[in-house]
């Protein structure tokens, strides 16, 4: 055991010595086009940041620490920029939500809400994957946005992640909860993509393309989206099952399970009346948000602070239990200020335009499919799918227009695109992160699966372009 104790460390080392390796070849690079050396270095530590956690060098945590603390100690950023990212209020809707979840686990709503389920659907894992994917889609119209989707979905498959025998251990993970939590992260890139009000970004491109006279409204958007994400959305549950199994498949025995564990707990106890109460106000407040005006985190908060003045979810329970909650926000706001940095600095603009105008005098339709891909896949240096699409949604849609493609075709493709790309990474999208931080999905699992599932909505959705392309000209 000593042994292979010590080789873990030495090869674990060996990784580490190589990522810094390359970040130091990074930094030290020429400096291409326009981008100021500030932009090129916080680049350079940004990816080597990124490398480590693929590289499996660090811990996602770990990287994002030694992230900040090199682009402070290196003069890259100011100490106040720096810390930017801990103010940002969608950040600490994650954090307020990640604690609301605990709170429904703690009371046992989550679990009578899975036994539910269950009971209903639990002759296999695969049913219960669609379930999810089908839930978040119903909830998408009504909920705009997908952080505060997975706010309340996440209590829901982590419970059913539990009931269904998983564990968030390396030994457990994989008999349902990496599925199930997978299976929520891939089907929420589409649920988003369908509904104009799906994803907060979704009418931020919107008003962009109307300035290239392209209409975008709730009725012609789900319109045009309708066919790629309902192929998407039967599709995505099946492959992760098939490409990455869960192991365990079938539980013919779980409805009957789940039936006795209903009569154990017998009718709701005032926890789970209060906490269901408070769940259930949130997603009102929530769904109604944009017309109260109301700040989405202030909500998470508010029921936070009820659920903490019924005793349902106490101070020394997030004292024991919130350390996972607040490593989940330190490392997501330090990623997230470092690719918004790199946004004002222009290093992302620039980039998107320089690689746009290389392929700027080919075949409309060969211009098309290289946008799109270039536009999903440069996602890898992104943290914000908001911050992506006001970085490069109109660089992108100007360059297809001069090459001829049809507007209103790449200006719906680029919205749809601006969700395909959520699963890409674990900081692909704010409403991974409750997930990510679940102990069931470790990072190298979404790098991995997050590429196949990009990849298969790339293809389904380009596959679709004679249906986008007529239905976004009526």
């Amino acid at each position: 055991m000593e042994e292979q104790s010590d080789n873990y460390l030495k090869v674990l080392w060996v990784k580490r010595i190589i990522t810094l390796a390359i970040g130091i070849i990074i930094w030290n690079l020429p400096i291409p086009w326009d981008i100021t050396p500030d932009a090129w270095h916080l680049f350079a530590i940004f990816i080597t940041a990124i490398l480590g956690v693929l590289l499996e060098a660090l811990s996602i945590f770990t990287a994002s620490i030694i992230a900040l603390v090199a682009v402070v100690l290196l003069r890259v950023l100011s100490p106040e920029k720096a810390f930017s990212g801990f103010s940002q209020s969608f950040i600490l809707l994650i954090l307020a939500a990640f604690l609301v979840a605990k709170g429904v686990i703690k009371s046992g709503l989550g679990r009578r809400i899975a036994f539910l389920l269950i009971r209903r659907f639990g002759q296999s894992t695969l049913n219960l994957g669609y379930c999810l994917v089908i839930t978040d889609t119903i909830l998408g119209p009504s909920i705009p946005s997908n952080t505060a989707r997975s706010g309340i979905m996440y209590p829901i498959t982590h419970s059913l992640s539990l009931d269904t025998g998983s564990l968030p251990t390396p030994q457990g993970r994989n008999r349902t909860g990496t599925y199930l939590m997978m299976t929520y992260i891939a089907g929420q890139t589409i649920s988003s993509a369908l509904w104009l009000t799906g994803m907060a970004a979704n009418p931020v491109g919107a008003g962009i393309a109307s300035q290239f006279g392209v209409n975008m409204n709730f009725g012609n958007w789900v319109f045009v989206a309708s066919v790629p994400c309902i192929i998407a959305l039967v599709a995505i549950p099946y492959v992760l099952y098939k490409l990455f199994p869960p192991e365990n498949k079938y539980t013919p025995e779980a409805p009957e399970i789940a039936r006795k564990g209903l009569l154990e707990m017998g009718p709701m106890s005032t926890q789970e009346w209060i906490m269901g109460s408070t769940f259930f106000g949130m997603i009102i407040l929530w769904a109604f948000s944009p017309v109260l005006n109301i700040n989405l985190a202030i909500v998470a908060f508010l029921g936070l602070s009820i659920l903490i003045l019924a005793q349902v979810y106490t101070i020394e329970d997030i004292r024991q239990g919130g350390g996972d909650a607040l490593e989940t926000y330190i490392w997501f706001a330090i990623l997230y200020m470092m690719s918004t940095a790199l946004n004002d600095m222009g290093f992302m603009k620039i980039l998107g335009a320089q690689l746009a105008t290389y392929i700027s005098d080919y075949h409309w339709i060969t211009v098309y499919v290289l946008l799109i891909v270039l536009y999903i896949v440069i996602h890898y240096l992104f943290v914000s799918q908001t911050a992506h699409l006001l970085a490069l949604y109109a660089v992108f849609l100007q360059v297809a227009v001069n090459a001829e493609v049809p507007a209103p075709l790449m200006a719906f493709m680029l919205s749809f695109a601006t969700n395909l790309f959520a699963a890409i990474t674990p900081q692909a999208s704010s409403s991974n992160v409750l997930f990510v931080g679940s102990g069931f999905l470790p990072s190298k699992e979404i790098y991995k699966q997050g590429a196949v599932i990009t990849v298969l909505n790339t293809i389904i959705f380009l596959l679709a372009t004679p249906w986008v392309m007529w239905a976004s000209s009526l």
